[in-house]
């Protein structure tokens, strides 16, 4: 059978080509329904990375954030018509010490793989999760991939922080700010969560936060145990710089935000007060797995979750596609959702 594959040729143009899926006894077929566009897929979109990466990587599906409904599986996995999220990350080995996620080894859709913007995905039953119906929300669970990744690097830091964590700064009144701060909350319910930002009204979103406070007006003697940085971009040597400064001995800080260039760091505080600085980097099945087990529980996360879909766009065409992009662009807060039509 013949298989749609929408590809970004070149910044701001997709493309359509086709393929031949041949169907076997191993893998599961799935028929994407909602796709969430992530700043990743945009800085493809834009031509926001590096020429010699965009050479490399182009043409491509982008989308990694996306759910489906199985419409054939011999392993009998998964009945027909059920829905399911679909996993990014392709792990080519196994490792008893390294996260799939981690191994280089490893392919990710929508970076050096074709993502899910297609017409069918055909997959192995281990990189998809079933969606209970209890959660009965699919655009939230349109981007459970970009929260997977706060859960994973919640995770984490619960096994490797100490265990003093009276205040926890969250630094980013961005999405992945919110997600971060969330599900902190749903984690360590007797922690302080304190998210910083430089919008306020963005930060009137964190209603769920027990403080919220402008980057500008922190106090000199605010001191939280660990942190998060959730800013990425240019402005991540200066949010580092400031978490080290409010952060009290052996914290530690985990950093979620991503830049193109080299961020410098004032080492000497870093040693100075014992810190640890802990990357995280994408999610792997046991993260989905964990978060929607989180969602079917507690239905109040789903809930706040819900408050950041966006703009939501029926797609037919690649026209419509770039609308979407187009779109997106110009979002201050929250996901846009492509209904996959």
């Amino acid at each position: 059978m013949l298989n749609a594959v929408y590809q970004l040729v070149r910044p701001r143009q997709f493309e359509i080509v086709f393929r031949d899926l041949t169907l076997d006894s191993e893998h599961v077929l799935v028929k994407p329904t909602h796709l969430s566009i992530c700043n990743a897929d945009q800085r493809y979109y834009q031509g926001k990375r590096p020429e010699q990466i965009l050479r490399a990587k182009l043409p491509m599906a982008l989308i990694h954030e996306a759910i489906g409904s199985v419409i054939y599986d011999p392993t009998g996995t998964f009945r027909v018509g059920e829905k399911v999220v679909m996993i990014p990350n392709v792990p080519t080995e196994k490792s008893g010490v390294r996260a799939e996620n981690y191994l280089r080894s490893s392919l990710f859709r929508g970076s050096s793989m074709d993502g899910f913007m297609q017409e069918y995905i055909e997959t192995v039953p281990d990189r998809l999760v079933r969606i209970p119906d209890t959660i009965g929300n699919d655009l939230v669970a349109a981007f459970t991939e970009m929260v997977s990744v706060v859960y994973h690097a919640v995770s984490r830091f619960d096994r490797t922080a100490h265990e003093e964590r009276g205040t926890i700064g969250v630094w980013g009144d961005g999405n992945m700010g919110y997600f971060t701060a969330l599900l902190l909350k749903a984690r360590f319910p007797k922690s302080r969560v304190i998210v910083f930002g430089v919008i306020e009204s963005k930060l009137a979103d964190f209603s769920f936060a027990d403080d919220i406070c402008l980057v500008s007006q922190i106090p000199k003697d605010l001191v939280v145990d660990h942190a998060f940085e959730c800013v990425g971009g240019n402005a991540s040597g200066t949010v580092i710089e400031q978490i080290i400064d409010h952060i009290g001995p052996e914290g530690t800080i985990a950093l979620l935000g991503v830049s193109e260039e080299p961020v410098p760091v004032n080492t000497r505080m870093v040693l100075e007060k014992g810190l640890r600085l802990l990357g995280t980097s994408r999610s792997g099945r046991e993260d989905f797995e964990g978060l929607v087990n989180l969602y079917s529980e507690r239905s109040d996360v789903v809930e706040y979750l819900e408050k950041m879909v966006g703009a939501v766009v029926k797609v037919r065409s690649i026209r419509d596609i770039t609308d979407a992009f187009e779109t997106d662009i110009h979002k201050q807060m929250g996901k846009t959702i492509m209904l996959w039509d």
